[in-house]
Protein backbone atom coordinates (compact mmCIF):
# COMPACT_ATOMS: atom_id res chain seq x y z
CA UNK A 1 0.00 0.00 0.00
CA UNK A 2 0.88 3.66 -0.36
CA UNK A 3 -0.11 6.35 2.11
CA UNK A 4 -0.33 9.89 0.82
CA UNK A 5 -0.43 13.08 2.87
CA UNK A 6 -1.27 16.37 1.19
CA UNK A 7 -0.56 19.85 2.48
CA UNK A 8 -0.40 23.40 1.23
CA UNK A 9 -4.01 24.26 0.56
CA UNK A 10 -5.62 27.45 1.76
CA UNK A 11 -7.39 30.65 0.85
CA UNK A 12 -5.86 32.95 -1.74
CA UNK A 13 -7.02 35.85 -3.85
CA UNK A 14 -7.43 35.53 -7.58
CA UNK A 15 -4.08 35.91 -9.30
CA UNK A 16 -2.22 34.50 -6.33
CA UNK A 17 -0.18 31.33 -5.93
CA UNK A 18 -0.11 28.22 -3.80
CA UNK A 19 2.10 25.16 -3.70
CA UNK A 20 0.62 21.79 -2.83
CA UNK A 21 2.74 18.97 -1.48
CA UNK A 22 2.06 15.24 -1.39
CA UNK A 23 4.31 13.06 0.73
CA UNK A 24 4.27 9.36 -0.14
CA UNK A 25 5.05 6.48 2.18
CA UNK A 26 7.00 4.65 -0.53
CA UNK A 27 9.83 5.62 -2.82
CA UNK A 28 8.70 7.53 -5.89
CA UNK A 29 11.09 5.42 -7.95
CA UNK A 30 8.67 2.49 -7.73
CA UNK A 31 5.41 4.42 -8.11
CA UNK A 32 4.32 4.41 -11.74
CA UNK A 33 2.32 7.64 -11.79
CA UNK A 34 1.65 10.40 -9.28
CA UNK A 35 -1.13 12.84 -9.94
CA UNK A 36 -3.27 15.65 -8.64
CA UNK A 37 -7.04 15.61 -9.02
CA UNK A 38 -9.63 18.09 -7.86
CA UNK A 39 -13.30 18.05 -7.05
CA UNK A 40 -15.49 21.10 -6.75
CA UNK A 41 -18.94 20.92 -5.12
CA UNK A 42 -21.43 19.30 -7.47
CA UNK A 43 -18.72 18.28 -9.92
CA UNK A 44 -16.95 15.04 -10.67
CA UNK A 45 -13.37 14.55 -9.63
CA UNK A 46 -11.09 15.54 -12.48
CA UNK A 47 -7.45 15.05 -13.34
CA UNK A 48 -5.40 18.22 -13.03
CA UNK A 49 -1.85 17.01 -13.63
CA UNK A 50 0.23 13.87 -13.41
CA UNK A 51 3.87 12.86 -13.58
CA UNK A 52 5.30 9.45 -14.35
CA UNK A 53 8.25 7.73 -12.74
CA UNK A 54 10.21 8.71 -15.85
CA UNK A 55 9.31 12.36 -15.42
CA UNK A 56 6.74 12.75 -18.20
CA UNK A 57 4.00 15.20 -17.36
CA UNK A 58 0.43 15.83 -18.40
CA UNK A 59 -1.81 18.80 -17.65
CA UNK A 60 -5.48 19.47 -18.07
CA UNK A 61 -6.13 22.21 -20.60
CA UNK A 62 -7.65 24.41 -17.91
CA UNK A 63 -4.35 24.63 -15.99
CA UNK A 64 -1.72 24.52 -18.73
CA UNK A 65 0.76 27.34 -18.37
CA UNK A 66 -0.36 28.08 -14.80
CA UNK A 67 0.30 24.86 -12.85
CA UNK A 68 3.52 22.88 -12.67
CA UNK A 69 3.87 19.38 -11.25
CA UNK A 70 7.25 18.20 -10.02
CA UNK A 71 8.77 15.53 -7.86
CA UNK A 72 11.57 15.28 -5.32
CA UNK A 73 12.56 11.63 -5.25
CA UNK A 74 14.84 12.13 -2.26
CA UNK A 75 11.88 13.32 -0.20
CA UNK A 76 9.27 10.99 -1.74
CA UNK A 77 7.24 14.12 -2.38
CA UNK A 78 5.33 15.47 -5.35
CA UNK A 79 4.53 19.15 -5.65
CA UNK A 80 2.14 21.21 -7.67
CA UNK A 81 2.93 24.89 -8.04
CA UNK A 82 -0.26 26.78 -8.85
CA UNK A 83 0.08 30.30 -10.23
CA UNK A 84 -2.41 32.86 -11.50
CA UNK A 85 -5.15 31.13 -9.56
CA UNK A 86 -8.74 31.71 -10.59
CA UNK A 87 -11.98 31.36 -8.63
CA UNK A 88 -12.83 28.34 -10.80
CA UNK A 89 -9.76 26.57 -9.37
CA UNK A 90 -11.59 26.37 -6.03
CA UNK A 91 -11.89 22.70 -5.09
CA UNK A 92 -10.61 19.96 -2.85
CA UNK A 93 -7.34 18.76 -4.34
CA UNK A 94 -6.41 15.11 -3.99
CA UNK A 95 -3.09 13.41 -4.50
CA UNK A 96 -3.19 10.05 -6.27
CA UNK A 97 -0.62 7.30 -6.74
CA UNK A 98 -0.80 4.41 -9.20
CA UNK A 99 1.37 1.52 -8.15
CA UNK A 100 1.15 -2.22 -8.58
CA UNK A 101 -2.09 -2.00 -10.57
CA UNK A 102 -3.77 -0.19 -7.71
CA UNK A 103 -4.64 3.41 -7.07
CA UNK A 104 -4.27 5.23 -3.77
CA UNK A 105 -5.74 8.56 -2.64
CA UNK A 106 -4.76 11.13 -0.10
CA UNK A 107 -7.25 12.78 2.20
CA UNK A 108 -7.50 15.98 0.16
CA UNK A 109 -6.66 19.60 0.80
CA UNK A 110 -8.99 22.54 0.25
CA UNK A 111 -8.02 25.32 -2.13
CA UNK A 112 -10.25 28.39 -2.16
CA UNK A 113 -9.67 31.26 -4.56
CA UNK A 114 -11.57 34.46 -3.85
CA UNK A 115 -12.46 36.93 -6.57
Amino acid sequence: QVQLVESGGGLVQAGGSLRLSCAASRSLFIIDVMGWYRQAPGNQRELVARITSGGSTFYADSVKGRFTISRDNAKNTVYMQMNVLKPEDTAVYYCHAFWGRSGYWGQGTQVTVSS
